[in-house]
């Protein structure tokens, strides 16, 4: 056992996003009190989360949220997808042809994603976890070092944990993944994701609209009410000139984008730009240390898998880890995290590589590609086998899939 002061601690956390604060309830929930985690992250130390996100949450990432008793607390202030609508066209097109729809049901009554807003979502994980005696401390991981049979971690407060596991779940730039010397692999795409809320003259009755246009997908997601969040892909420039546009002007161009369907819109939320990539981290694991979540991977959010992704890896390092300490093994032994790697690796290259590839079939404004992936897109709506297929892929029951992911307790 690990020790901090007089305590002892068993798991140590960096980053109190959705996979780092799932890890610890799913750790805690699975394996009794006398297991200890603790999660540092300096948004702790605020009152409530402020992020104006939304997220679309995929129907095995909401099985894992029930099995961790957190769902019931969100359920109203999420909104299920209920149609998928795929179009392609150029900016000016007076008509926008649909290509591609989805219906929303991976199997009867239950959604293959809901939309939450990331606020409600990590408060109610905050709340768990507290029930639950997570220990969780407003601060930053600022450095670690090796020890006999663990790794002793040092707090930005001057603090030092000593811990079996240390998991880096810091986000794309990643301090702890820094520290431990894992380089990452991928490029910069020049484009970034304008992301913000809109409200609407007219329901959107849980449709989803994902616009493929020359610059990149605008993507319309419905939330709770009349509201949607938007998803906007554009060159990094433009991107970063339309941020900065007065309100009208920027209305303007969001309404060229967003057309009439929902009636009269308004911006109702922060307008921020992220940048876009793809970035694999070489390895996962390292001498008691496991990346999971956006420190271990980033891709394009063209499919809307980034945090599905991150809350696969809490599935499946969760129940490595609870399956090695049922056995009476070492938590941070190189086999129990070589476990994890091997369950998590391909799954995430294939993920990236599909992403990529339709990144760059879209996000561009050649004719011939486009009829391409328009001959491609009228196929798979003419195949309902094969549009399960997707759409089981999407809602993330494909592959291994993981106990938590699955609905089941660890």
């Amino acid at each position: 056992m690990a020790r901090i002061g007089n305590q002892r601690r068993d798991v140590a956390i960096g980053g109190a996003g959705f996979a780092g604060l799932a890890l610890a309830i799913a750790l805690r929930q699975g394996l009794g009190q006398a297991f200890a985690v603790t999660v540092v992250d300096p948004a702790l130390g605020a009152a409530a989360s402020k992020d104006p996100r939304a997220s679309a949450i995929a129907a095995a990432a909401r099985r894992l949220f029930e099995a961790i008793e957190v769902w019931d607390a969100v359920a109203a202030d999420a909104q299920p997808i209920l149609d998928m609508v795929v179009t392609d066209s150029k900016l000016d097109d007076a008509v926008r042809p649909t290509f591609l729809t989805f219906g929303g049901e991976v199997e009867e009554g239950e959604p293959f994603a809901h939309m939450v807003e990331n606020r409600h979502l990590v408060d109610a994980l905050v709340k768990k976890a507290t029930e639950l005696g997570v220990e969780l401390r407003a601060g930053a991981v600022s450095g670690f070092e090796h020890a006999d049979h663990a790794i002793d971690v040092a707090l930005a407060d001057g603090e030092t944990i000593s811990t079996r596991l240390l998991v880096g779940a810091d986000g794309a730039r990643s301090k702890i993944r820094e520290q431990a010397g894992i380089a990452t692999h991928g490029w910069n795409y020049d484009q970034s994701a304008i992301v913000t809320t809109v409200a609407h003259e007219r329901e959107h009755n849980g449709r989803a609209e994902e616009h493929f246009l020359p610059a990149g997908p605008f993507a319309i997601l419905p939330l709770v009410g009349k509201r949607s969040s938007i998803v906007w892909t554009e060159n990094a420039r433009e991107a970063e000139r339309i941020i900065a546009l007065p309100d009208d002007e920027f209305h303007a161009e969001l309404e060229k984008r967003f057309g009439l369907q929902l009636g009269d819109i308004a911006v109702v939320g922060p307008r921020r730009a992220f940048p876009l990539g793809l970035f694999t981290a070489r390895t996962f694991i390292a001498e008691r240390l496991a990346l999971v979540g956006d420190a271990a991977h980033i891709i394009h959010p063209i499919a809307g898998q980034g945090l599905n992704m991150g809350l696969r890896d809490v599935a499946a390092l969760a129940e490595a880890i609870a399956d090695a300490a049922r056995l009476g093994l070492d938590i941070g032994e190189t086999q129990v995290l070589e476990r994890y790697q091997r369950w998590r690796r391909f799954d995430t290259m294939t993920m990236g590589v599909a992403t990529d590839g339709l990144n760059r079939l879209f996000s561009n404004s050649s004719d011939v590609l486009r009829l391409m992936r328009d001959v491609g897109l009228g196929v798979v709506e003419r195949i309902p086998a094969l549009k399960r297929v997707f759409i089981r892929e999407a809602a993330g029951f494909t592959g291994d899939v993981p106990k938590l992911l699955r609905g089941e307790a660890l």
